[in-house]
């Protein structure tokens, strides 16, 4: 007998060799019905994986993240069977559970269309209705290749495998079978509603001398109600694209002529990205010690062999040259550490002058693959609020701490504080050629920030292979407005830079040492924020980011002097006001600065100026009321003072 520990810490003996998916249904019929994979001891495995020691176990349902991409991944095969029933002659590629649902590639000769789909989506239902078991079963590599020759995508995944000399993983249910680790859900039956979204082309492996495969993008739900809402979720969400409403409202467009992920910032997107900028560069200065630097876009490739990146991250940089015919090479600067190090080597440092904390508007170039570009979200050029802070190793945990203060503060007055997750991210020692340092490097780094991470009480989660090349790294992350998750922040604690750069300092005992370095964002890259707020508030910022924060609008031309009285009033209290002077009528000057999304609109005629009043009508609320225009001013400085959001 083996004893398995469940929810609450509840113990039960069972037979070793005894199912998770027989433990589930011993707990409750319901929860066998509702089960997708369990987690033995904080793995994520299958149902049908049996227990053959003592263990943690915990069962999971759709409920949870992992229940999800379970569930999403065995509808994946749901589609993958049904487009082999349509189109015999289809090639299988590979169908990952994805935030939100799911996709499956596929070679064909040519892409689905949306009849294609509708069709697909029918066959899927006989499937699901048949309520085919699930199975699993292993194959040496010979069988396997056997099994698979008529799939070139699985025939080269399996090679992958082959050579560990382990049997390689299959599930089956009905004619269909597929290469997959799991773990499945017991039968199709499970998958009660689904739709699939769009087809689109997708590189195999994303890369483009490879084969364009055709993706079929896909979600699913146990229940038809939980799907309904999905979807209308998504269409909210297409209204809110910042790629939609960033346009719509003119902060920002591209050009074919200029290239992808090369956005150009309208006046708006300007206005907003100064108010931010300014913001937080006074924060930082004032409120948090920081010194600025200004330095070059670009350095010759010697910079970029020193720090590292040319042996780690040359193929993400813009190369200016050929090392083979060219005297120099140079780069643009994919990040701005190794140029405020050499600020730091320009003079020599006590132990009394740190830490030194240097800031800097940085303008940043990284090659990103075209597939990967989503309007402000990720773009080729980009500029993020950089900094990197020179310390004792005394002082590190109460500056990494006042990183992740600033960075917390800085979200919370944007208003997008509610939205971030945290994660350590890792290094992966099975992949040692990305990264520098040793493996004790590595373990002091890490342990220094998960005691920190731990100090602090914030709650986060932990990914291998995620840091940086030269040093693990706080990432504070953010979902866009169709559940796609991107670092907004980072804040990285690096033990090796310093070394490789010569950067020393005196200590108390006449010693040169090398100092720590943190590295560390606190807004994180203005075009992505930018894209995320007009989001978050589908365009209506709050009063304190929004370019135009007051519109003036006079009943007719006789009142255009009041109307100006008011503007200059406005202005010099510092408040971004304008005035509608166009011969409109009044109600669709009212209608435009509503569908610009600007906070207070106030309306002039006879009796505001004979009273010296304004008509006030808010964004949120049609009407206002009347107010003095010093009321007026007085109220919305609060409210940008205060950073309302």
């Amino acid at each position: 007998m083996i004893k398995v520990t469940l929810k609450g810490d509840v113990v039960k003996e069972y037979e070793s060799g005894t199912s998770i998916a027989d433990i589930a249904k011993d707990i409750s019929m319901g929860l066998y019905r509702a089960a997708t994979c369990a987690k033995v001891d904080g793995v994520v495995v299958d149902l049908r994986t049996p227990l053959e020691k003592d263990c943690a176990l915990e069962i999971l349902t759709f409920e949870g993240a992992d229940g999800k991409k379970t569930f999403w991944h065995s509808a994946s095969h749901v589609l993958a069977q049904a487009v082999k029933h349509l189109f015999p002659a289809a090639k299988l590629a590979i169908g990952p559970a994805i935030d939100g649902g799911f996709y499956y590639d596929f070679d064909v000769e040519k892409p689905f269309s949306a009849e294609d789909l509708a069709k697909i989506e029918a066959e899927m239902k006989k499937i699901v209705k048949a309520n085919e078991p699930i199975e699993q079963f292993l194959l040496t590599a010979e069988e396997a290749r056997e099994l698979m020759k008529d799939e070139p995508y699985k025939l080269e995944l399996l090679e992958e495998h082959a050579g560990k000399g382990e049997k390689l993983s299959f599930f089956r249910q009905g004619d269909f079978t597929d290469l997959c680790a799991g773990p499945h859900l017991m039968s199709t039956g499970a998958i009660k509603a689904f739709k699939l979204t769009s087809a689109t082309g997708a590189y195999w492996r994303g890369d483009s001398n490879k084969a364009m495969l055709c993706r079929v993008y896909a979600t699913a739900f146990p229940k038809a109600s939980e799907l309904e809402a999905h979807l209308a979720a998504i269409e909210e969400a297409k209204k809110r694209d910042h790629n939609k409403i960033g346009r719509e409202l003119k902060y920002f467009t591209t050009a074919d002529c200029i290239g992808q992920g090369l956005p150009l910032l309208m006046p708006k997107g300007a206005k907003l990205f100064q108010i931010l900028n300014r913001y937080v560069q006074d924060k930082e200065e004032n409120e948090y010690g920081y010194v600025m630097t200004r330095t070059p876009l670009m350095a010759k490739s010697d910079l970029y062999k020193i720090s590292g990146h040319w042996d780690h991250y040359k193929d993400g940089m813009f190369v200016l040259g050929d090392e083979a015919t060219d005297k120099e090479v140079f780069a643009l600067r994919p990040m701005t550490c190794p140029f405020q190090y050499n600020v730091y080597l320009s003079e020599k440092h006590s132990y009394r002058d740190l830490p030194i904390r240097y800031g800097e508007t940085s303008t940043l170039f990284r090659n990103e693959a075209s597939g990967e570009m989503h309007g402000l979200i990720r773009v080729r050029q980009f500029t993020i609020s950089e900094g990197h802070l020179v310390l004792r190793p005394d002082q590190l945990e109460e500056e990494f701490m006042n990183c992740v203060k600033l960075a917390k503060e800085v979200m919370t007055d944007i208003g997008l504080i509610d939205d971030l997750s945290y994660r350590l991210s890792k290094w992966d020692p099975n992949d040692r050629e990305k990264y520098i340092g040793t493996p004790e490097m590595w373990d002091e780094a890490e342990g220094l920030m998960r005691n920190i991470l731990n100090d602090i009480g914030i709650n986060y989660t932990e990914a291998v292979g995620e840091a940086a090349f030269y040093g693990p790294k706080l990432d504070i992350q953010i979902k866009n407005v169709h559940g796609k998750e991107d670092t907004l922040i980072t804040v990285q604690i690096d033990l090796m830079l310093a070394k490789q750069f010569g950067m020393t300092y005196t200590d108390k005992d006449g010693a040169e040492k090398h100092p720590y370095i943190i590295h560390r964002t606190s807004l994180g890259c203005y075009e992505r924020t930018i894209a995320l707020l007009l989001e978050k508030f589908a365009g209506a910022l709050p009063t304190w980011l929004m370019p135009t924060q007051v519109m003036v609008i006079p009943i007719s031309e006789n009142y255009h002097d009041y109307a100006e009285k008011v503007h200059k009033a406005l202005r010099a209290a510092g408040i971004r006001a304008d005035v509608d002077y166009r011969a409109e009528k009044m109600g669709y000057k009212i209608r435009e600065a509503q569908l610009e999304k600007i906070p207070y609109m106030l309306v002039v005629g006879e009796k505001e100026a004979a009273d010296n009043t304004v008509a006030v009508r808010a964004r949120k609320e049609e009407n206002g009321g009347t107010k003095t225009i010093e009321q007026f001013i007085a109220d919305i400085r609060t409210e940008i003072d205060n950073k309302v959001v």
